[in-house]
């Protein structure tokens, strides 16, 4: 079996009398794409902050490929090669888009050249021709980045996760907010960049979750409800009732596994 590229033991987080993750032990192999799905409140956004740094765990582990990196700051988790992107995306809007990645880029090296000129850095400059070609901005290249569209900004975000060659990358709600051409552009992406890098996802968007992952982990109420591959999930009664609920979310659901 493939050794785990991430792994929690016993995960716990509460906020006063809420137990937002609770008692949550994972074990995801590597060279799979999961997808981390559940109602919201389920606990999925504070599993990533666990994950990566940004919420100390009140009790339980964390192990980052085989290395136990609980407690560790959000610089040091990720300096480890652990990336993630936001649901709320922030990039530098009145930058290019090539000039995002390239600061990101540098942002990541121990030793920065403020008054360097970002055309004189040819390491950085391959990097950046290869991540823009990785997310498909090449054209788009010298666009200051406040003027794309949504769909634009998010793989822009991604390029900003990926350019520093992350070991595994978490990815919070992609999707969210694009329309029908955008996700289908971005679920392209990530399904690429799967090839070569681990990726957890957050996703809502059911028909982008069986299309995509490998391995599907159901979470409700703080921990888990299932898991496994989509045709498990998609045949799971628990997953109907306490996950999707109303009749017309089960319709919703199978039109999207059989799409």
């Amino acid at each position: 079996m493939t050794e785990a590229v991430l792994r929690t033991e016993n995960l716990t987080k509460r906020f006063g009398g809420l137990t937002a993750v609770d008692n949550l032990s994972l074990n995801l192999p590597g060279r799979r794409l999961h997808a981390i799905i559940g109602p919201n409140g389920a606990g999925k956004t504070t599993f990533f902050n666990l994950v990566s740094g940004l919420l100390a765990a009140d009790s339980g582990r964390v192990f980052f490929q085989g290395r136990d990196i609980t407690g560790l700051k959000p610089h040091e988790v990720s300096r480890l090669g652990i990336k993630r992107t936001m649901q709320i995306k922030s990039v530098f809007p009145q930058l290019s888009v090539a000039e995002n990645l390239w600061v990101t880029r540098h942002a990541t090296k121990r030793v920065l050249h403020p008054f360097r000129a970002a055309s004189s850095d040819l390491e950085t400059r391959e990097r950046v021709e290869h991540t823009l070609e990785q997310i498909g901005l090449t054209a788009l290249a010298q666009r200051p980045a406040g003027t794309l569209s949504y769909g634009d900004v998010a793989l822009l975000e991604i390029g900003m996760a990926v350019i520093s060659e992350p070991r595994l990358l978490l990815l919070d709600e992609p999707t969210c907010g694009m329309s029908p051409a955008e996700t289908e552009r971005a679920v392209a992406k990530i399904k690429q960049l799967a090839r070569t890098i681990d990726i957890v996802i957050i996703e809502h968007d059911m028909s982008v979750v069986f299309e995509i992952a490998d391995d599907i982990t159901v979470m409700a109420q703080g921990g888990i409800l299932a898991s496994g591959n989509p045709d498990e999930i998609s045949g799971d009664e628990r997953v109907r009732e306490a996950y999707l609920g109303r009749p017309e979310d089960e319709d919703y659901v199978e039109e999207a596994i059989h799409a």
